[in-house]
């Protein structure tokens, strides 16, 4: 299999890829050109495939020896099996998902564990934006201006952790970023973390009541 561009990962992607077991069964959607699926094949020796909304990701993907398709995430995922895979992988897309609540329903039926990261609208530096500019704010993960943006549903930590609490979802681990990278601790209350995280991380699973 070929190297996908120089090898490094995203810092999200870092983390997640550090979760992934060796030989595991692993879908990552919203894959864009593979780098997370190359580096998992490489390093972890997993049974990986992607999907990909954009026909440019999927060819770069596919010329690379990877096993991704076209896809929505909003529409394709009821298609799989229950069970199908050991992890499901939603990196920085849940925000540009149409029907948030569904997809995560989805990844938690067709996976054994969901891992799921997104920017965090609840930073201070967009509350701060917001308040003095009044204006859409645009940081480097929310790097679009609210015209041309792909994001549809914006959520601080706050509101993911009250989705998952709604859908009876265990919270397995949870990480917050800063701008640069480094982990803010993520305590049950998360106000602090929520006011200074970048982009957070969760691990979930199904709640052991639930069928």
């Amino acid at each position: 299999m070929m190297m996908i561009a120089n090898g490094a990962l995203r810092v999200d992607l870092k983390l997640i890829a550090e979760m992934i077991e060796p030989g595991a069964r692993v879908l990552d959607v919203g894959c864009g050109e593979g780098t997370l699926l190359d580096w998992l094949g490489r390093h972890r020796d997993v049974d990986g495939r992607g999907i990909e909304l954009s026909m440019e990701g999927v060819s770069a993907a596919v010329s690379h020896g990877l096993s991704v398709i076209q896809g929505d995430a909003d529409t394709d995922l009821k298609d799989y099996p229950s069970g199908a895979f050991d992890y499901v992988i939603l990196s920085q897309t849940l925000q540009a998902t149409h029907e948030p609540r569904k997809v995560l329903e989805n990844m938690l039926r067709i996976g054994r564990r969901a891992i799921v990261s997104f920017p965090n609208f609840g930073h201070w530096r967009v509350r701060a934006h917001l308040l003095f500019r009044g204006t859409m704010p645009v940081t480097d993960t929310l790097a679009y201006q609210w015209y041309d943006t792909p994001n549809i549903h914006f959520c601080t930590i706050r509101d993911f952790l009250n989705l998952c609490a709604e859908l009876r979802v265990r919270v397995d681990k949870a990480i917050a970023l800063d701008r640069d990278g480094r982990v803010v601790p993520l305590p049950r209350a998360p106000g602090i973390a929520n006011l200074f995280a970048d982009q957070a991380l969760f691990v979930l699973a199904r709640d052991q009541g639930e069928g």
